[in-house]
């Protein structure tokens, strides 16, 4: 759900936030959180190599059982937590041999529901299988590439993959940008659609909650002058001026394909997402 406020300022009248009333109200686990340093868009060298980073609340980050090795061991649901490091909730799962551990919770999950990590787990949401023993049609989310590696794809607030087809060792996989990609049907991935649907709907509402969050503002290039940007200069507004759309430092992007024509996976990919046509 999403939480509304009364506009007793400019900037309260179009903010939005989710209501967090539906988590669970304790303190995270000791023991799986830590603070990590913010590289704030620098690299190993210390050079700025991702624009407009930097600032921003102190967080700790959760430790996120991605790889869920534990087979065959019924758990429990204790509690669904706030992740200041990622869009979806998180659940803490108290596993029968008295281990706790953070997984993505899914939408849906309740305190107190079970769920395992088996080849025969029963399909209900929040249970974990492999691709080849999931139906046709069913959601899915966390998805492994490589056996053992854990969950790398569909992870984030809302997402899901719909199993398409099966068949020759591959689980034909439709992921959220409507490409469809072959995956191991080894590879294990879990029921259901990743907790926090509403996350896209969110307001900033103002430029401060994007500084808390660590987001420096943007110049746009037609404002700046022309020693700075291929667009600056001019007197009032002005046209690009370029034949072609240009980045900072004058590479030419707008259509220009990034992806390497001989990438090993691309033989996973049976067909491309649709390109989305803007309307004028």
């Amino acid at each position: 759900m999403i939480k509304h406020y009364r506009p007793y300022t400019k900037s309260r009248r179009s903010m939005s936030v989710v209501d967090y009333s539906q988590l669970s109200d304790v303190k995270p686990m000791k023991r799986s959180r830590y603070r990590i340093p913010s590289p704030a868009g620098r690299n190993n060298r210390g050079r700025i190599t991702v624009r407009h980073q930097g600032g921003g609340v102190k967080r700790l980050y959760r430790e996120i059982d991605f790889r869920q090795f534990k087979i065959n061991v019924p758990g429990k649901v204790e509690a669904l937590e706030y992740d200041p490091y990622r869009s979806a909730f998180i659940m803490r799962v108290l596993y029968k041999d008295g281990d706790r551990r953070y997984h993505l919770a899914p939408e849906g999950i309740k305190v107190g529901d079970a769920v395992l990590i088996s080849e025969n787990a029963e399909l209900k949401v929040g249970n974990r299988l492999p691709l080849k023993n999931i139906p046709v049609g069913y959601n899915v989310h966390n998805i492994e590439l490589n056996p053992g590696r854990g969950g790398q794809i569909v992870r984030s607030a809302g997402s899901q993959a719909q199993v398409m087809a099966q068949g020759s060792g591959y689980t034909d996989l439709k992921i959220p940008s409507g490409e469809v990609r072959r995956v191991l049907w080894a590879n294990f991935a879990s029921i259901g659609q990743v907790s926090n649907p509403d996350h896209i709907l969110v307001s900033m509402g103002k430029a401060g909650r994007s500084r808390m969050k660590g987001i420096r503002p943007t110049v746009r290039g037609s404002v700046m002058n022309p020693v700075d940007h291929p667009y600056g200069g001019g007197e009032g507004k002005q046209p690009r001026g370029t034949k072609r759309p240009k980045t900072k430092w004058g590479k030419v992007t707008g259509g220009h394909k990034t992806r390497k024509r001989k990438k090993y996976s691309a033989r996973l990919i049976v067909s491309r997402r649709v390109k989305k046509i803007r309307k004028k």
